[in-house]
Order: C-alpha cells, then structure tokens, then sequence
C-alpha cells in the first residue's frame, strides 16, 4: 500500500574564497597655529597709581526671626512671595468658581443614576412577576 518515500536532496557546490581589498584607516593633519598674546584694553603704565579694587561682600538677605527656633531663618525674596501669593490666589479663585457648576453636575449625575437604578429594579421585579404567572399556569 506505501511504497518507498524519495526525500529530495539539495546538492551545494563548493565554498570559493572571495578576495577582499584591504582599505588603510584614514588619518587627518590636525591644524595649528601659534596662539596670538592680545594685551589687555585697560593696560596702564606701571608708573601711574595703581588701581584699587575693592571686593565688595553681597548684602546679606534679610532673615526672620522666629522665637522658639534658634537659627534665622531667610525671608524669600519679593520675586519668590509674588509667585507663590498669585499661585494661592489663582487656586482658590478656580476652586471658588468651579465649585457650584461641579455640586449642579453631582446632583444631575446622581438623579439619573437614581432614576436609572429604580428603573432597573421595576424592571427586575415585573420579570420575576411575570415569570412566576408562567409557571403557575
């Protein structure tokens, strides 16, 4: 009934060596010059007076000092205080005015779940109601 099974063969000729080209790594001549010596705008004359420079020290910002904590603690600056005050009265404007139109979609939300939940029930019940005739019958 089964006779012998050929199972095809791929014969692959042999593997011939391809000759590659050997490329050198590329180098570059990196320019250079002589650094060029720009004497100063303000240079003077070592005869005149020289010039006195005086360091002056950055005034120390204003602290607070509160009673029960021992070290003083640093005031913000104007630009920092303007941030955070626009900050707080930004959020409690938005909170002010958002929060009746929030409380009208609440209740909204809510009659209708409400009513939808009691529909739902009415419905339960007549199905069960009317299932029960169909058995009694």
């Amino acid at each position: 009934m089964y006779g012998i099974v050929e199972i095809p063969t791929i014969v692959l000729p042999d593997i011939k060596k391809i000759e590659t080209v050997e490329i050198p790594i590329p180098t570059a001549d990196v320019p250079y010059y002589t650094p060029m010596v720009v004497p100063p705008s303000d240079l003077r004359d070592q005869e005149d007076e020289p010039v006195k420079t005086e360091e002056e020290k950055p005034p120390e910002p204003p602290t607070l000092k509160i009673p029960f904590i021992k070290q003083p603690i640093p005031q913000p600056s104007t630009e920092v205080v303007v941030v955070a005050a626009t900050t707080a009265i930004t959020a409690v404007a938005a909170t002010t005015l958002t929060q009746p139109i929030i409380e009208w979609i609440r209740k909204k939300v809510q009659k209708f779940l409400s009513d939808k939940i009691t529909k739902w029930r009415k419905n339960l019940t007549n199905k069960k109601d009317s299932s029960k005739e169909l058995k009694k019958e």
